[in-house]
C-alpha cells in the first residue's frame, strides 16, 4: 500500500498529479436544455387552452394564472410551433401506448397467477 502524499507547505492539501484534472469544466447540453424549453412552450400552450374551461376566477383558474405567470418569461412568443405541438403530442402517445402494453402484461401475469399458473 503507498504511503499518503505529503502536505504542501502552509497545510493546504497536494495537487492532483498533471494530466489527472480535465482542462474543462462540465458543460450544459444545450439540445436536452432546448427539448425542455419546446416541451415548456407546449404545456403553456396547453395551460392557455385550459383557462377559459376552468374559469379564471375559479380557485384552480388563479392557480393555472400563476403558475402562467412564472413560466411564461421562460417561453418567448412564437417560440413554439405546430409541427412542435404536434411532434410533442405524438411522442405522448407514443409512451401512453408503450405504458398501456406494459399495463396489460403485467395484468395478464397477475392473472395467470390468481388462476394457479405455473410458478
Amino acid at each position: 500500500m503507498p504511503a499518503p502524499a505529503p502536505a504542501a507547505p502552509g497545510g493546504q492539501p497536494p495537487s492532483p498529479p498533471f494530466g489527472s484534472t480535465s482542462a474543462t469544466g462540465p458543460t450544459p447540453n444545450r439540445g436536452l436544455e432546448a427539448a425542455g424549453l419546446q416541451k415548456l412552450g407546449v404545456l403553456v400552450k396547453q395551460m392557455e387552452t385550459l383557462l377559459p374551461e376552468v374559469g379564471a376566477s375559479s380557485e384552480v383558474g388563479q392557480a393555472v394564472l400563476k403558475a402562467l405567470n412564472s413560466l411564461v418569461k421562460f417561453v418567448p412568443a412564437g417560440s413554439v410551433t405546430p409541427a412542435a405541438q404536434k411532434n410533442s403530442i405524438e411522442a405522448q402517445q407514443r409512451a401512453m401506448a408503450q405504458n398501456n402494453q406494459q399495463m396489460q402484461a403485467l395484468q395478464a401475469m397477475r392473472a395467470q397467477g390468481a388462476q394457479g399458473g405455473a410458478p
